[in-house]
């Protein structure tokens, strides 16, 4: 994974960006984890960041079309600019928050808790009209982790690399009953930190034959 990890690194000029991009594919367990759940259908990054993940994605072999969303001008600025090398993977500056339409599958990392509870549900019936949606985010269900979590993430914020309104972390009903009638998996993706992440993988079931009419 280091080769991936030095390979996706080189992709920026930036120095903060170069080590950002190491850290995260070296020590989250998440990137892994998605990668090795994907279909091979067109993906949507919602809160996509700088394309790290994209990007990533790509040097594991996916060759499906990317698309990348994020409010962050600066952050997307250098997501472009990083994937020119790469084909089918575009950026775009955008609102999670206003109505997408999800086809093959969804993936939305650490994102739900910057919005309310109704902002949320938005989202999220958006992206249940994909065929796959997969999110990362810590729980909020009262935990120690939690708690550890809240403060991490309050850290983030103060210090201006997460533009954020607010901090609202889901709890896992809204989740699961957002996706109604798909398959689920829940995985804990902590790892070796003390945060509450949960890995979510929402599969909607293939149809099945119908039913003979009745005559």
């Amino acid at each position: 994974m280091s080769d991936v990890a030095e390979r996706v690194a080189s992709l920026f000029d930036s120095r903060f960006l170069r080590g950002y991009a190491k850290e995260k594919i070296r020590r989250d367990p998440a990137y892994d984890a998605v990668f090795s759940r994907l279909p091979d259908a067109p993906l949507l990054d919602l809160g996509c960041g700088a394309g790290v993940f994209a990007f990533y994605l790509r040097e594991r072999g996916f060759r499906a079309p990317i698309v990348g969303i994020d409010h962050d001008v600066k952050k997307i600025e250098a997501a472009t600019s990083a994937a020119a090398s790469y084909r089918d993977v575009t950026f775009r500056v955008r609102d999670a928050r206003e109505p997408f339409a999800g086809e093959g599958t969804v993936v939305l990392l650490d994102l739900l808790h910057y919005f309310g509870d109704e902002e949320q549900r938005a989202i999220l019936a958006c992206a249940a009209s994909a065929q796959t949606v997969i999110l990362r985010d810590a729980i909020d269900d009262g935990s120690w982790r939690y708690r550890a979590t809240y403060v991490q993430e309050s850290l983030a914020r103060g210090v201006g690399w997460l533009k954020a309104e607010r901090l609202h972390f889901p709890r896992r009903e809204t989740l699961r009953a957002a996706f109604d009638g798909f398959d689920v998996e829940e995985v804990p993706m902590w790892g070796r930190t003390p945060f509450n992440n949960y890995l979510f993988v929402f599969r909607r079931p293939s149809p099945g034959l119908r039913p003979p009419s009745p005559r």
